[in-house]
């Protein structure tokens, strides 16, 4: 069975003036579809940067990004922008919830991109809502909440289109130790019993406990150690 992510050669280097900065150098990485991986590393190990390029937010100086068979590295901004659109959803540390929009719209929100009507996209985010433990929290505001209910709702809007991948950055970074946990059950949920390929990056080596395996990063190299899940 071939990977779902394929990354082969992947440099990133940005430019700070007249300096060149190598943030990674020349990776190889295979993740399977139904992984659960977690990237770890030190401040500055290129983590995040790596993420970025998983999930399309950014593409690479040299090398190449393959997700299901298809060439991520070679599409231009708008095809890239309606590639995310339909394979990836996103978990951010902060939740990035529009403060003036219910549960139900924050949820709704990537669903305004497709073609689908209002009542179709109202029947989706109830249903990811509902996954997550807020079907009855549709009406509520982002500051009537939690914060771990917060985040439940981030998690249901990356999830509201059935994307193939989440990629999460730091999503436990925000949340105290009980809330964490239900946080990264749900996450093992989503990728036991949904088969969500699930990317994460973390500090926190008790988040990566969740993880199927955890990769780990230092000055832009990967050296791979496995973990195992709970």
């Amino acid at each position: 069975m071939s990977a779902l992510i394929e990354i082969r050669g992947v440099t990133k280097t940005y430019r700070r003036g007249t300096e060149r900065i190598e943030v990674l150098h020349g990776l190889d990485l295979d993740i399977d579809r139904a992984d659960f991986v977690a990237l770890m590393g030190p401040s500055g190990s290129g983590k995040t940067t790596l993420l970025n390029l998983i999930g399309g937010l950014d593409t690479p100086t040299a090398g190449t990004i393959s997700v299901d068979g298809r060439r991520i590295d070679q599409l231009g901004g708008g095809e890239l922008a309606r590639w995310r659109a339909a394979n990836v959803g996103f978990v951010f540390q902060f939740y990035n919830l529009l403060p003036v929009l219910s549960a139900q719209r924050n949820v709704e929100l990537p669903l305004l991109l497709t073609s689908l009507g209002s009542a179709e996209r109202r029947r989706r985010a109830t249903i990811a809502l509902t996954l997550v433990g807020l079907g009855d929290r549709a009406r509520h505001k982002p500051k009537e909440l939690s914060g771990g209910q917060e985040q439940r709702v981030a998690i249901a809007r990356a999830i509201v289109s059935d994307p193939t991948l989440l990629v999460c950055d730091e999503p436990t970074g925000d949340l105290d130790r009980a809330t964490a946990h239900e946080i990264m059950l749900l996450l093992q949920m989503l990728n036991r019993d949904h088969g969500k390929t699930i990317v994460m990056v973390t500090h926190d080596p008790k988040a990566a406990e969740y993880a199927q395996r955890s990769l780990h990063l230092d000055k832009g190299t990967l050296a791979a150690g496995s973990g195992g899940g709970r």
